[in-house]
């Protein structure tokens, strides 16, 4: 794999200074995954970064704003470190409200614009779709997890069902549309200029994984059928159609107080075979989302800034803000599970490793895993 020799950068970003790891490559050992194509061997612990540094593009697809996530062999810079400005995800007439110096920042392991490995490939496409009242950077760090261990990601903002459409009361969003469009893109079968026309020749559209958080993860279950999608991966959403033929893993928070984790048990109870159930225990709706640390450089979460600055939208603070209470488990070791077990799943799907041991290991690696099934 790429070795990676650990450095470190400091950034200052809204008046605060991070350090950060910076990863140099060295030698890729290639090992190989489903269909003859390779891919750079990453470590057996799933919720271990992978050998891939992460290059990350911003991209319009019919009018979707839409982020790639992607595997690249290229050198990192300090100078092309990618970050993303909350503000952004506002209502335009909101935007300004909020000072730069207040601005939350998320600060992604990611880098803008690298270029793509094609030494290895192609790559199993992995589509996200956020929650209400979110954005597409919601679960970043699971984002970039995956596109280190060799997979394309992409995420869009889900017209009604952003920040921004809660903020101003819309609720119209056709996530399986949204969807589609990106898969369709993907073809490169049209004319034109195409957004993505980077990834041609290096994503394997016949292995595809859907996720999803809360109603992102309802709207992902309508594409079990298209041609390619191999596993669905539902958050705190329910389960998968009992027809789906696939892999499915069914997250799901026991403090869940916005999709109580009953609806995952009676969804996993009507899934097909090749099916899991993961519940976290003393977590709540946003255990599979970076949400509750996405803060400003004063420690601002963004409900502290939507009240300091007066912002409408009582739903985003009283009934969507449930997992970030004091006591609870942490964020890191809530999406530290995630990224082990979705990485685990994804890998067993659409790389053919037997990713099985670390299923095996979950409960005694995680004792904030309070409920394993599999069938």
């Amino acid at each position: 794999m790429y070795k990676s020799l650990l450095m470190t950068l400091s950034l200052v970003s809204a008046g605060s200074i991070y350090v950060l790891p910076l990863q140099a490559q060295e030698t890729c050992i290639q090992e190989e995954a489903c269909d003859g194509t390779t891919v750079c061997a990453s470590p057996e612990n799933t919720s271990a970064a992978g050998p891939f540094t992460v290059g990350a593009k911003t991209v319009t697809i019919e009018g979707l704003r839409t982020e790639v996530w992607y595997p690249s062999s290229a050198s990192p810079t300090d100078a092309n470190r990618k970050t993303y400005d909350v503000r952004s995800a506002l209502p335009l007439l909101l935007q300004a409200v909020i000072p730069p110096s207040k601005a939350p920042i998320q600060l992604c392991d990611c880098y803008d614009s690298l270029a793509l490995d094609k030494e290895n490939g192609p790559y199993p496409v992995l589509l996200f779709a956020h929650g209400s009242a979110s954005f597409r950077t919601q679960s970043l760090s699971l984002m970039t997890h995956l596109a280190s261990r060799g997979f394309v990601v992409l995420a869009v903002d889900h017209p009604g069902l952003q920040l921004a459409d809660s903020l101003q009361g819309k609720r119209d969003a056709d996530v399986p549309k949204d969807l589609r469009s990106i898969l369709e893109a993907l073809q490169f079968s049209g004319q034109g200029d195409n957004a993505l026309s980077f990834l041609k020749g290096s994503v394997q559209l016949n292995r595809v994984g859907l996720l999803g958080h809360s109603a992102g993860g309802g709207g992902i279950t309508a594409l079990g059928s298209v041609d390619g999608v191999k596993m669905l991966v539902p958050m705190a959403a329910g389960g998968v159609s009992p027809s789906f033929s696939g892999t499915s893993l069914i997250l799901g928070a026991l403090d869940d107080k916005v999709v109580p984790f009953s609806r995952q048990e009676i969804g996993f109870e009507a899934a097909p075979t090749q099916s899991k159930l993961i519940g976290i225990g003393n977590a709540g709706h946003l255990a599979f989302a970076d949400l509750c640390t996405v803060k400003n450089a004063q420690g601002q979460n963004l409900v502290e800034l939507a009240a300091d600055f007066g912002l409408p939208g009582d739903a985003l603070a009283s009934k969507l803000w449930d997992g970030c209470e004091n006591g609870q488990l942490s964020a890191d070791k809530s999406m530290e599970i995630v990224r082990y077990a979705v990485t685990a799943a994804a890998e067993t799907a659409l790389q053919c490793k037997d990713r099985s041991a670390a299923f095996n290991r979950l409960l005694s690696t995680y004792p904030g895993v309070k409920i394993f099934q599999e069938k």
